[in-house]
């Protein structure tokens, strides 16, 4: 899944979760790189396997790595390749020749590109150069639907522009993930600032990191005009239609960095927005089980798989008390996860959890909130 956590006891919140991989689409520390992924694939920190995407944009805008030449982007794929990260993540201000080098040298080192819309170049010819991956579905938003200055700011795309952008999506075997959660979060903020203190008295912010609670205190989201809710809407309709066009998505949110997204838990909203959209729960389950398994596959060939159940694969698995093809909830109180060989039981997850929101509490001075 999609997420920009990059703690410890983040991991250790996701593997309660049930969540057993994770993509990190930019903004993981050196010490998360350096020594906590490590551990984790060692067992020796409780956590989900972890692929590392490289975030590299155009400016200083989004305070991410930035280039301003095809040398330098060259020069950073290396950096990336040196420091173990397995992905490039390209961010909306990139120059197009920066984009391309990105690309081209990434693919010569084993680091496919995924990540946003880049404004100078669009989201079809990124496809059509080798992204692999479109990091939210609402991307098209900005670069094949209603890109700056083509008619009312927030305004819903028409629902007949959605056919032609499946067509190339499809023609250029991307995956998209279908976030459709964040976005949906974002909506409900949009210019409400009532909405932030609900979101700060919600149980799971007792798993929050006490610097993501000033983060969302902090937000912009809230100070924005307008209404973003008509869009919500259509990224609804959208989705739908790439996954009844055999779109592969991948299910996904941007926890802790949107205000109302905790990390794990946040994918279980994900999942019941998705069925809510009209998905089927199988299809809900396969983005967030098989599909991911094939797109590593197909990104980094070689790579041991997961997914699904099956000789030689790596041994991910969740316990639950019901079939979640008939009740998506059941999968939020597991009765066990397995990540990478190692086995959780339900009372350890709920340890886990607990020492999480311990060290928070004694970080913040809270009172203990009671058992979820």
């Amino acid at each position: 899944m999609h997420v920009h956590s990059d703690t410890r006891r983040d991991m250790a919140v996701y593997l309660a979760n049930g969540v057993t991989t994770i993509l990190n689409m930019g903004h993981a520390r050196a010490g998360f790189v350096d020594s906590t992924r490590p551990a984790v694939d060692r067992g020796e920190i409780p956590g989900p396997h972890i692929y590392l995407a490289f975030m590299v944009d155009g400016s200083p805008q989004y305070n991410e790595f930035f280039v301003k030449s095809a040398d330098e982007a060259r020069a950073v794929v290396q950096l990336a390749k040196t420091n173990a990260y397995d992905f490039i993540k390209v961010y909306n201000n990139l120059s197009p020749d920066c984009f391309y080098a990105l690309v081209q040298e990434g693919l010569k080192k084993g680091l496919p590109v995924v990540g946003h819309g880049v404004t100078q170049v669009g989201l079809q010819k990124q496809l059509a150069a080798g992204q692999v991956l479109v990091a939210h579905a609402e991307e098209y938003f900005y670069t094949v639907f209603n890109p700056p200055g083509s008619g009312p700011e927030n305004a819903p795309p028409r629902m007949d522009q959605i056919p032609a952008a499946i067509a190339f999506t499809k023609r250029y075997g991307a995956y998209v993930t279908a976030d459709l959660i964040t976005y949906a979060t974002i909506a409900r903020q949009w210019g409400k600032p009532d909405v932030l203190p609900e979101f700060l008295k919600a149980p799971q912010v007792r798993y929050l990191d006490p610097g993501d609670r000033i983060g969302w205190r902090n937000s912009g989201y809230v100070k924005r005009a307008g209404d973003i809710s008509a869009r919500a809407e259509f990224l609804k309709k959208f989705i739908r239609a790439l996954n009844e066009a055999g779109v592969p998505l991948v299910a996904g949110t941007d926890a802790p960095s949107i205000p109302g997204l905790v990390a794990g838990f946040s994918l279980h909203q994900d999942l019941k927005a998705l069925e809510q959209a009209g998905l089927s729960t199988f299809d809900v389950l396969s983005a967030a089980t098989r599909v991911p398994g094939e797109f590593i596959q197909k990104a980094k060939p070689g790579t041991q798989p997961f997914g699904t159940i099956a000789a030689g694969n790596r041994a991910d698995l969740i316990l639950s008390r019901a079939n979640p093809l008939d009740d998506l909830s059941t999968l939020e109180t597991p009765l066990g996860v397995m990540a990478n060989g190692h086995w959780h039981d339900a009372p350890d997850l709920e340890r886990l959890l607990a020492g999480v929101a311990e060290q928070y509490d004694m970080a913040t001075g809270c009172c203990p909130l009671p058992p979820r």
